[in-house]
């Protein structure tokens, strides 16, 4: 490779390690855009090989001197946190090294500054992706300070074969991460989420959430979507690996025709909600965590829910706690604008309230309705007047009349009655709103209600995904409160992304799952119950998250023991025959040390080749050009991989003797 090739690569693989670094605070969402616009045009002029700011080293340390204070400032005044201000700081700090000069010593400080975002980014986030932001920096960092290694200070114009070490190094960055990988798991710890902030990753924006409305028409994209939006745990855990459960997240009162709103009035905020005075006996307790794909502030739980408690929100200044809003027969919402919260709720399976007190409220029909949908009403249910009996009756004839689907046209002057009269197609928002209607038609309390209908099983939480948006309908039954009644087609209830996006959201779904329980929430306990079950293995199958197999007795105990021994044996004797052998180098090397001897060139007391060689460059020896090229070659060999012939090796020597040398040098001690 050409001396131009290898600077280029080497400073190409720089920049790619300092991005990994800057990419692991990214993750958080927490970075401040101009700063990440900033870096992206840093990292894009260095790649296209320009430096700005070589020979502009004034003007450059005053912009980030008062970008520093302007940080920090706003950190001390409570504006942003100490660690993102410091990431981000870190990050334009790298930004001004890309742009500078490339010597030895902006590499260096590029390397540091990456170590300090690799830090802060532990401390944001602990997701799956920064693990590979990690891996990155470090087989990227490695190979470009391994180029660093064998590039003297200004150059050189020597073509050299590179790979060898490429491959020298990469296999001793593997090496090097086993190696951490194990101190990482027999080390004693505390979880990382000790230390760790949390925030979740905000880039992308919210996917889905309950709107202030559910308006008919258009097609319904979002169930098409495999995105998390909310993780949730329940206890007692069911076991299953679908809930199949409908999560609540508002409810709607007023149709106009085209669109549902709430009317209800919001209570004063508290730390805890509840909705009911007399809390029942057998609740379902779930912890929830909503993700920033969900995107709104109303809570979700499932079906009844009685109480919302510990609310807390994941903000870029860290985990901050925050009350909560009830809108009586409407919703619950946490108080605070973050892009992801976690809190707690009791959901009660059968739930009683005798009556309603506003019933007229959940009867009122739009000024405009076309009365072909009293005379269907009519139709279906003839003398029924029993509220369950006429919502289940008017289930199943939709169910069996009209068909799912998410292709719809554009927008009509009556979507309601362009569904039940033209189309005979929707999706849930129309199927809702049809038994709603129809419901209310006889003058049966009735409300449409949004929420989200699934629950697939990922490690020890159940995932909500965007495409579980549903609408359904709550019909109030005397003596037992409201009660769901959904006619949209069971197909159309839950998720419906294409196989393969479904297949590979799910893939990650469980990897991060495997990554918080063995990385992020990996502790001192974790540490002690992996010994005890290999020293005394449980007899029944082990319930932890780590469900290490156990060994059957005292054999395979042995059998283990011994072949580790004999592993163990076997690297030793190898890395012994290779310690043994001479490398061919090192005969040169005793041979340039005897030129030298004879030459009465003298060594400082352990001064390597290396150095001798640069001191005598420093005070122009007249031997120095010549051991240079020998100091050059001797390296290339030793540790380049590369071949030095006889006759190449015998002309260097000679040219070590030389008639116009002196006979001796006495070294100058420091």
């Amino acid at each position: 490779m050409t001396p131009a090739g290898r600077t280029r690569t080497r400073l190409v693989l720089r920049d790619l390690s300092a991005t990994a670094a800057f990419a692991s605070i990214v993750l958080s969402g927490s970075v401040p855009a101009w700063a990440l616009v900033a870096y992206g045009l840093a990292l894009l002029t260095s790649l296209l090989g320009r430096r700005p700011l070589t020979g502009r080293p004034t003007v450059s340390v005053i912009l980030l001197l008062l970008t520093a204070v302007v940080l920090f400032g706003a950190s001390f005044r409570g504006m942003i946190d100490l660690v993102v201000a410091a990431c981000t700081f870190a990050g334009l700090v790298t930004s001004h090294r890309l742009l500078s000069e490339p010597t030895s010593g902006t590499d260096q400080q590029v390397h540091l500054t990456s170590l300090l975002m690799l830090a802060g980014g532990a401390a944001l986030t602990g997701e799956l992706w920064y693990g590979l932001c990690l891996s990155a920096f470090a087989v990227t960092s490695s190979i470009s300070l391994g180029l660093s290694v064998i590039e003297p200070e200004g150059g050189s114009s020597e073509q050299l074969e590179v790979r060898p070490l490429v491959r020298s190094i990469s296999a001793g960055t593997l090496i090097a991460l086993l190696g951490a990988m194990g101190f990482f798991v027999l080390f004693p710890r505390l979880s990382w989420n000790i230390a760790s902030r949390r925030t979740p990753p905000g880039l992308l924006g919210g996917t889905t959430g309950m709107s202030d409305s559910v308006r008919l028409g258009g097609a319904g994209d979002i169930k098409s979507s495999p995105r998390a939006v909310a993780r949730v745990k329940v206890r007692p855990d069911p076991g299953s690996a679908r809930l199949d459960a409908y999560f609540p997240g508002r409810s709607f009162d007023v149709f106009d025709g085209r669109e549902w709103r709430g009317t209800g009035k919001a209570k004063p905020s508290r730390q805890m909600v509840r909705l009911v005075k007399e809390l029942p006996r057998k609740t379902v307790s779930q912890s929830i965590e909503l993700l920033p794909g969900y995107g709104s502030r109303t809570l979700l739980g499932l079906e009844h829910p009685v109480t919302f408690t510990a609310g807390s929100a994941l903000t870029a200044t860290g985990v901050t706690r925050t009350a909560f809003t009830e809108v009586p027969d409407e919703e619950v919402r946490i108080d605070q604008a973050s892009n992801g919260y976690s809190y707690s709720v009791s959901s009660a399976p059968e739930l009683q309230r005798e009556t309603l007190e506003d019933a007229e409220r959940y009867q009122r029909l739009p000024d405009a309705l076309d009365p072909r949908v009293k005379a269907l009403a009519d139709q279906v249910l003839g003398a029924e007047t029993r509220p369950l009996a006429s919502a289940t009756a008017l289930q199943r004839y939709l169910q069996r009349e009209y068909a799912y689907t998410l292709e719809l046209g554009g927008d009509v002057a009556d979507p309601l009655a362009d569904f039940l009269f033209v189309r005979k197609a929707g999706h849930c928002e129309h199927f809702a709103t049809a038994l709603t209607v129809l419901l209310r038609t006889r003058k049966i309390p009735a409300r449409v209600t949004a929420g989200f209908f699934g629950g697939e099983r990922v490690g020890s939480a159940y995932v909500l995904r965007a495409g579980d948006a549903h609408a359904w309908t709550q019909v109030f039954v005397d003596g037992r409160g409201w009660v769901t009644v959904d006619a949209t087609p069971a197909s159309g209830r839950g998720n419906q992304p294409p196989r393969l996006l479904a297949w590979l959201a799910s893939t990650y779904e469980r990897l991060e799952d495997w990554w918080r329980a063995r990385v992020v929430d990996y502790s001192f306990q974790d540490q002690v119950d992996i010994a005890r079950s290999l020293v005394s293995p449980p007899r029944e199958a082990s319930s932890s998250r780590w469900s290490l197999p156990a060994l059957p007795g005292l054999w395979p105990t042995l059998a283990a023991l011994a072949a580790a021994i004999a592993v163990y044996g076997a690297v030793q004797r190898g890395w012994g025959a290779r310690r043994g052998k001479r490398h061919a180098a090192t005969g040169f090397l005793e041979q340039i040390e005897a030129r030298l001897d004879r030459a009465g060139i003298a060594r400082l007391p352990g001064e390597p080749l290396e150095e001798l060689t640069a001191r005598l460059s420093q005070i122009a020896h007249p031997i120095a050009p010549a051991l240079s090229r020998a100091t050059r070659a001797y390296l290339l060999a030793r540790f380049g991989n590369q071949s030095l012939p006889a006759t190449e090796r015998a002309a260097l020597l000679q040219a070590l003797v030389r008639r116009d040398a002196p006979s001796s040098l006495t070294p100058s001690h420091p």
